[in-house]
Order: structure tokens, then sequence, then C-alpha cells
């Protein structure tokens, strides 16, 4: 005759939680029935699966083997979900970087358009103030007169002739190197006053022959 025990009972019997008896049941490893609505274990059915009945020992041994397993399960489940999260991560800043790149491209690319705008703007600029300050410069230039000269203006200009110090002091009778020395000085002063009886001819100034120097002389 089979016997039949309560999950609860044969939980305490063998030294395992119910849900361990309950997981053999859904595995198979335990037969059960349905007595009046209450699940019974068929014991009989259990000796044939199983060689012996574990002790107390063995059953909290398997339980702690049960646990540990589990926990690995549960750990190697949380790793698992550990490392998705971290590559999804890793695929969202990867995205993020790649749009960043691809904003600061544009930036660059804009700034670059902008800067030569600039750079040709300046240049037209300078071309304009080089050719104003040109243009400007042309008209300040003074321009060229042609001046016409009179038959009198001719003859007057023939008529002047420009000697050297050396020969203006013989044509004078100065003989004296002191009394030149001073008279040099003299006309110098005149000649930077103005004195329109002077003029330097190649870097050398000459006496008008045609005008006289009575008033340096004296």
């Amino acid at each position: 005759m089979e016997k039949l025990m309560k999950p609860a009972e044969y939980a305490k019997e063998l030294g395992i939680s119910r849900q361990a008896v309950y997981a053999k049941i859904k595995r198979g490893i335990l037969s059960a029935k349905s007595v009046e609505g209450k699940l019974y274990i068929v014991v009989d059915n259990t000796i044939q699966n199983e060689t012996s009945k574990p002790t107390p020992s063995e059953a909290k041994q398997s339980m702690a083997t049960s646990t540990s397993i589990s926990s690995s399960e549960q750990s190697s489940q949380r790793e698992e979900k550990d490392y998705k999260a971290l590559l999804q991560a890793k695929d969202e800043t990867i995205s993020v970087l790649k749009s960043t790149v691809k904003d600061l491209k544009k930036s660059n690319k804009q700034i670059s358009t902008t800067l030569k705008g600039e750079i040709d703007l300046l240049k037209e600029a300078f071309h304009e103030m080089r050719t104003l300050y040109v243009h400007q410069l042309e008209q300040r230039k003074p321009k060229e007169t042609i001046e016409v000269l009179t038959d009198t203006d001719t003859v007057e200009i023939e008529e002047e002739k420009w000697i050297s110090f050396k020969k203006f002091f013989k044509l004078e009778s100065i003989a004296k190197e002191k009394k030149q020395e001073e008279l040099k000085k003299r006309f110098k002063k005149a000649y930077k006053k103005g004195d329109e009886r002077l003029m330097k001819i190649k870097g050398q100034l000459k006496l008008n022959a045609n005008k006289t120097y009575e008033d340096i002389l004296n």
C-alpha cells in the first residue's frame, strides 16, 4: 500500500525546504497526487527514485550546494546584466562622441568659411585703401610747369655768369687768405638768408659775376 505524505512533512523528514520539495515534484523527481484538493507525495515511488534517504547533514550540504549554485547563477546573471549595461553605455558613449566629432567638423568648416570671407574682405579693403592713397599722392604731386621764356629773359640768363670764389677774389684783387676766409663766411651766411646773387652749382657755391657785392665786401 502506498504511503502519502504532505510536502511539509516530507520536507521536514528529509531536512529540506518545502520549495525544494515542490521543485522536485515539478522536475519529476518526486511523485505526487491530489487528494480532495490537497497535494500529497507518494512515498513508495519516491523510494524507487532515490536509493537512500539522505541524512540531515547530507541534506544540509545539499542545500548549501544548491544555495551556492543558486548564488553562483545569480552572480553570473548579475555580471551578464552588468556587462550588457556596460556595452549599452559604451555604445551610447560612442554615439555621443561621433555626434560631437560631426558637430566639431561642421563648426570648423563654418569657421574656415567665415575666416576666408573675412580675409577676402580685408584684401579688398586694403586694395581700395592703397588705390585711394596712390590717387591722393598723385593729386598732391606738384604739376610740372613749363616756363615760357621771353627773349629778354633769355638774354638776361645768357648774360649771367656764375664764377667761383677763387675767380671772384682774383677779379677783386683780394689776395690775403685771411681776408678770403672771412669773406667766404659772409657769402655763405648771405646764401643761407636767401641771397639770390649766390647759387650752389654741383655742390659748390658760385657768385653771379653780373652783380655787385659792396655790402658784403665792406
